[in-house]
Parts: C-alpha cells; sequence; structure tokens
C-alpha cells in the first residue's frame, strides 16, 4: 500500500506520536492507538452523497493535510502505508459484519500485521465497537482487556475467525474473517455499496467515531454519545458545526450533507 504523497514523519505528526518508530509490536500498538485517537472513524463524505476516493493519494491528503478522517478503507489503508514504510509485513483481509439479523457480505477491511512469527489482528475502522490494541490471533478463547473494552476471539471453524465484544455483561458479535489476502482493489465494489446503496447504513445516517483513552465519543445521527470508563452520557446536539470541532477535530465538508 502506497501513496506517492505519504510521508511517515507527517503521518507520525497527524497523529501525535512521540519518539522513534520502529518495526516491533510496541510500535505497532501505539501506533494504532495514536491514530485512533486523533483520526475519526467518519462518514462526512458519503453523507454528502460522495462515492468515497480509493486513491491512496487522496486517502493522504483528506486524513492527514485537510485534516479529515475516514471510515475503514482509508484509515486502515493509512495505517498500512504507515506499516509498509516501518518495513512491518502485513495483509488486507476482508471481514462479514456479523450483528445484522440476516448474512451480509465482507465488506469491512482490516489487516493482519506479522512480527517476530505473530499474526496480529489490526483494525483503525470499525465504529463503535472497534478493538483498541492489536489482538494475537493465538490469543483464541480468552477475554482479552483493552482499557475499558473487553473482547474475545473465537474460531468458528479450522479457518475462520470470530471477533465478539462485550457489552453489558454479554458477547456481541462484531464480525468473522478468514486470513485469505486480499488486494487493494478487492475492496472497490464494496466501497462503492457503502458510498451508494439505499441500504448501506453509511448512506442512511451519519456516524461519526473518535476513540479516547478512556472511551470513545460516538455521533450517530444528532445523538451525541460519550463513553468514559464504562460510563455512557446521551445528548441530542443542536449546534453540528461545533460538535464537529468541539468533539471530533472536523469540519464539514464543502457539499451540503444529505
Amino acid at each position: 500500500m502506497q501513496a506517492n504523497n505519504f510521508n511517515l514523519t507527517d503521518y507520525l505528526k497527524r497523529i501525535g506520536y512521540q519518539g522513534q518508530a520502529h518495526a516491533d509490536l510496541a510500535s505497532l500498538t501505539q501506533i494504532m492507538r495514536c491514530q485512533l485517537f486523533t483520526v475519526p472513524f467518519e462518514n462526512l463524505d458519503v453523507q454528502a452523497g460522495k462515492v468515497v476516493s480509493l486513491v491512496p493519494e487522496d486517502i493522504v491528503n483528506k486524513i492527514i493535510h485537510q485534516p479529515r478522517g475516514g471510515y475503514c478503507y482509508e484509515v486502515n489503508g493509512l495505517f498500512a502505508m504507515a506499516l509498509q514504510a516501518l518495513g512491518i509485513d502485513y495483509h488486507f483481509i476482508a471481514a462479514r459484519p456479523m450483528f445484522y439479523p440476516v448474512k451480509r457480505p465482507k465488506t469491512h477491511m482490516a489487516v493482519i500485521a506479522h512480527i517476530a512469527g505473530e499474526d496480529y489482528l489490526c483494525d483503525l475502522g470499525f465504529g463503535s465497537y472497534g478493538i483498541r490494541a492489536p489482538i494475537a490471533l493465538s490469543q483464541t478463547g480468552i477475554k482479552i482487556q483493552q482499557d475499558f473494552d473487553v473482547f474475545m476471539l473465537d474460531k468458528i471453524d479450522e479457518k475462520t475467525y470470530l471477533l465478539k465484544a462485550e457489552l453489558e455483561g454479554e458477547w456481541a458479535n462484531q464480525y468473522a474473517f478468514d486470513l485469505y489476502p486480499q488486494e487493494w482493489i478487492d475492496f472497490s465494489p464494496a466501497n462503492f455499496m457503502n458510498s451508494t446503496h439505499p441500504d448501506a447504513i453509511f448512506v442512511q445516517k451519519l456516524l461519526i467515531v473518535l476513540h479516547t483513552p478512556s472511551g470513545r465519543k460516538i455521533l450517530l445521527g444528532d445523538a451525541l454519545k460519550t463513553v468514559n470508563k464504562g460510563i455512557t452520557s446521551k445528548e441530542t446536539i443542536t449546534q453540528f458545526e461545533s460538535t464537529l470541532s468541539q468533539h471530533f477535530g472536523l469540519i464539514r465538508p464543502s457539499e451540503s450533507l444529505t
């Protein structure tokens, strides 16, 4: 995953990473967390009636230089550029969201990073209940505490993993995946569907999520939910522009939201 305008120094500055970055698990973990805490998951372009661009240079310009956020292909694509610049081996995977009442296609993208003989699930673009640090694929069937969230990786069968999150004392399926490597171009159909199909949640509703060290902020339509150390508060927003700026560090695109 490469872009002519990607610069590792600019990327690390954008995400607020301090110190030297190396091709090791400590750097992988810290980079993932820094990006989650500074780059929102957001679908403002889709809500403005645009098809999200998967041109790597467009992603760099949007997230690093505007600066904006993006949804799974954009934020995980940018993360992959950083891994490549650091010399960390990785590949993309396609995942099937598992929280719908009926079976859905594999429209989600995540990253498998390979460090010191271990494979790690990395994902910076699953929205509300996304993981907050790499998870080793060898850690199946055990509770994984990440700050105030709890996750678990299960095996559906010999080849298929299932990510679950603990919500109000019960396990909720998030997505399933296998380790078959995907090319960047393989996500073009899913991206077009998520940008345009009337059944896609990103077309139906505004969704912005920003992780924080103690939880996350979620804007769904005009409802702002703040999760802090496991305690949730909700409010209805009336000042959209100031909410974007104050809570998510974003400015509305020039096109009007639909």
